[in-house]
Parts: structure tokens; sequence; C-alpha cells
């Protein structure tokens, strides 16, 4: 795996996402809660 990576970062492409994938990645993490108790990580999607 680390040979695949080390070989697509070499190109120099730019990433045009669209605007719907912005707006999913951007509705989901302001949904997103991460609680800590303790040694432990809890995620939650509060929809």
């Amino acid at each position: 795996m680390a040979k695949l990576y080390s070989e697509c970062s070499q190109t120099n492409e730019t990433l045009n996402p669209k605007k719907e994938t912005v707006d999913f990645l951007l509705n989901y993490s302001k949904a997103l809660s991460v609680i800590h108790c303790n040694n432990l990580k809890f995620e939650a999607l509060q929809n």
C-alpha cells in the first residue's frame, strides 16, 4: 500500500470536488459528536 501512495503522490493533479460532495462532508462533520469517557472515544451522529 505504501508503494501505491508514493507513486500517486508524484502527480500534481488539481482536485475539484463537486459542490454536493463538499456539502455532504460539511454537514456530516457538523452532525458528528465525539465523546471522551476515560480512555474511550464514542462517536455519535446527531441527526
